[in-house]
């Protein structure tokens, strides 16, 4: 009778060790759970540094001019692909007039974004069209005219990083009016696969360097010209 008080105080001592050992091992996991998130933010983080999504926004703060963007205009460095303006069958807007062409806000915008480009200066740039209709009505309205290619496919796909340079003259910038898959194209080859769609308007600044090389600066949404211009 004496001795049961001992066996009870081992017995306790053999039960009370497996769930300390239990709650050792829940605060473990949950450190290590917490490591992994920290690890995981870390890495997503850093790759969208690394990799980004998409191309900088020029509309912000300086950017046309720490992008270098301001500079290879005025040296005629650069090809900019614009996305033509708001087209009529996928809108409710009014039309313009036919229904693969631009609506009656889309004209508007495409002429503020020509006014835009006339105060960078158009004086040394060539513009080239794809040959559909709310493109060419888009050229129109944003710089008066422009050559128009034969076919919509002439400059889009997988080589326009090699047929654009091709296009272009020596210390003259060259504008292509097109669409949003072609500009989709030439993001992808340029290291921006998951780029979000371009805009209606939306125009994507490209340095040419040595070589014909290509070098994404940015992009600028039509919205954001008027901040763009105030920085320079």
């Amino acid at each position: 009778m004496y001795e049961l008080p001992r066996v009870k105080s081992v017995v306790d001592m053999i039960q009370a060790k497996p769930l300390a050992d239990r709650g050792l091992a829940k605060t473990l996991k949950q450190v290590w759970l917490r490591f992994i998130a920290i690890i995981a933010l870390c890495l997503a983080v850093t790759g969208a540094m690394l990799w980004p999504t998409s191309p900088q926004n020029l509309g912000i703060d300086n950017r046309m001019v720490t992008s270098g963007a301001l500079a290879a205009w005025r040296n005629g460095n650069l090809i900019v692909l614009v996305r033509h303006a708001e087209r009529c069958d996928r809108s409710s807007n009014p039309c313009l007039g036919p229904p693969d062409g631009l609506t009656r806000s889309g004209s508007v915008a495409a002429t503020a974004v020509g006014a835009a480009f006339q105060t960078l200066g158009m004086s040394h740039s060539d513009v080239l069209s794809s040959p559909t209709t709310r493109t060419v009505q888009t050229s129109q309205f944003m710089f008066d005219n422009a050559h128009v290619l034969p076919d919509r496919l002439t400059l889009c796909g997988t080589t326009l990083a090699h047929d654009l340079p091709a296009r272009k003259t020596a210390g003259r910038n060259l504008l292509l009016v097109t669409h949003s898959e072609c500009i989709a194209d030439l993001e992808r080859v340029l290291g921006y696969p998951h780029a979000e769609g371009a805009e209606y308007g939306s125009s994507l600044f490209v340095q040419v360097g040595t070589h014909g090389k290509l070098k994404v600066l940015g992009i600028l949404n039509s919205q954001d010209w008027a901040s763009a211009l105030e920085h320079l």
